[in-house]
């Protein structure tokens, strides 16, 4: 499940750009500037899973501990799908964890055994945590990325 923040063309126009150039310094200040525009979106992220209503306390070990650890900003400045996402990634999470991150996300109910109990099943309710978040954040982070692309612009013309 992820979010990519990007612009029609923009971002790939000026990856395009800075490979031509081949300057290691440009591409380098080009990835810092986009991962700090879209920064701040992961701490809100992770303080949603956090705040999951849950019968327990919140524990690193526990589920919302590892969807908050498998939340991650990825930075692409290369080919066609050169962006900027916020992703929390099923694949970072256990093995048998790996659908989890879109199923609580999710709009639909859903059944899992209780943890060390295999004969006892409940129905989990999904709690959205991500694209609320990101619905109100995005917009902010988008223009900041929209910013570093046309400082970038600028510089290498």
């Amino acid at each position: 499940m992820s979010v990519r923040l990007q612009d029609s063309g923009d971002l790939r126009r000026v990856s395009r750009e800075l490979r031509r150039m081949d300057s290691p310094e440009i591409k380098k200040r080009f990835r810092k500037e986009l991962r700090a525009a879209a920064a701040p979106l992961v701490p809100r992220v992770r303080a949603s899973i956090r705040s999951i209503p849950s019968s327990r306390g919140y524990s690193p070990e526990g589920l919302r501990g590892q969807l908050a650890r498998a939340t991650r900003l990825e930075v692409k400045t290369v080919g066609k799908q050169a962006g900027v996402a916020i992703r929390v990634d099923g694949r970072k999470m256990p093995s048998h964890m790996k659908s989890l991150p879109s199923m609580v996300e999710g709009k639909k109910r859903w059944r899992h055994p209780v943890f060390g109990h295999r004969e006892v099943w409940v129905t989990q309710t999904p709690h959205p945590y991500f694209y609320s978040v990101l619905r109100t954040a995005g917009p902010l982070s988008r223009r900041a990325v929209n910013r570093v692309v046309d400082g970038i612009s600028r510089d290498i013309k």
